[in-house]
């Protein structure tokens, strides 16, 4: 186990889904969710062939002794990331970022129930204390603070983020399953396959033929969702669900600058505030895996990460 690595992967791809999100975000008032998910699938696909012929594993890197357990990883993951998608359509891509931080605690939660992992106070009260920022980001779009009803679009758009957090929370801990035994490139191919092939199924609910900028758009997604789902898979070989995942947190920074660059969305005092705290959790996590390790490196080097 390495921390560190494992919370550099995961922040490398955090960068690239927000890219790729603000991508499908700019498509979706032309393309149906299931078209703008065929092409993230599809498109993903020359990116782990290619990775595996760079690493020379192209005739080994996709065998597999779980097909179910991609299959059923691929069904987790199709539900998370069509929610995820519907969701940008009704919301501002910062809002939809924030309101999917609930996806790291359910993790944390899910990581302690099925996977065993020890979950200890400090890395939990980090993890509520990055909620708290969420809640804060929040606060003017919730009810229960500004006194006002959410309009029917935020509503739809909260629930969708929601659900897709929830979904995706599920599809970590099945990732971090498979990665005992399964190659990091058959998790994320036969995941980009099962999703190509599911996005199909929507085909009758009416595609459209975008345009050339907009299909140029979609296809840099799924390239770029590709290269970002290595990452994030990578990363569960080295840490923990439950170190890695608050740092999902870091994705509001790139949320908030390209939602302002390109979709002209101003950031709030309380996006700003909201997002120190949840930055500060992330820098105690940091803190506290770099205190455990060279505990770790005097004493007992071969201990897993704890806290």
């Amino acid at each position: 186990m390495s921390p560190f690595t494992g919370i550099a992967l995961k922040l490398i791809s955090v960068v690239l889904f927000v890219i790729m999100s603000a991508l499908i975000k700019a498509t979706t008032d032309d393309v149906p969710t299931g078209q703008a998910m065929f092409f993230r699938s599809f498109f993903a696909l020359p990116v782990i062939v290619l990775w595996l012929v760079w690493r020379r594993e192209l005739k080994t890197g996709l065998r597999t002794s779980k097909p179910m357990g991609h299959i059923w990883r691929g069904l987790i993951g199709v539900c998370g990331m069509g929610f995820g998608f519907s969701s940008l359509a009704y919301l501002p891509l910062p809002d939809v970022t924030a309101i999917g931080f609930a996806a790291p605690l359910m993790t944390v939660l899910l990581a302690a129930l099925l996977l065993g992992e020890r979950l200890r106070l400090y890395r939990l009260s980090a993890v509520l204390l990055g909620l708290v920022g969420v809640m804060v980001i929040l606060s003017p779009r919730l009810s229960i603070f500004s006194g006002e009803t959410l309009e029917s679009a935020a509503q739809i758009g909260v629930i969708l983020v929601l659900t897709s957090a929830m979904f995706r929370a599920l599809a970590q801990i099945h990732i971090r399953r498979l990665a005992q035994t399964e190659q990091t490139a058959a998790i994320v191919f036969y995941f980009s396959m099962t999703t190509t092939l599911l996005s199909l199924l929507t085909l009758p609910l009416g595609w459209t033929v975008p345009s050339s900028s907009a299909i140029a758009m979609l296809i840099c997604a799924g390239l770029i969702g590709g290269a970002a789902q290595i990452f994030i898979t990578s990363a569960y070989r080295f840490a923990d669900a439950a170190v890695i995942a608050p740092f999902d947190y870091a994705s509001i920074l790139f949320a908030m600058a390209i939602g302002y660059v390109f979709f002209s969305d101003v950031p709030t005092p309380q996006m700003l505030i909201g997002s120190a705290i949840v930055m500060t959790a992330g820098l105690l996590i940091i803190w506290r895996e770099r205190a455990l390790g060279l505990k770790r490196g005097k004493a007992r080097p071969n201990l897993t990460p704890q806290g």
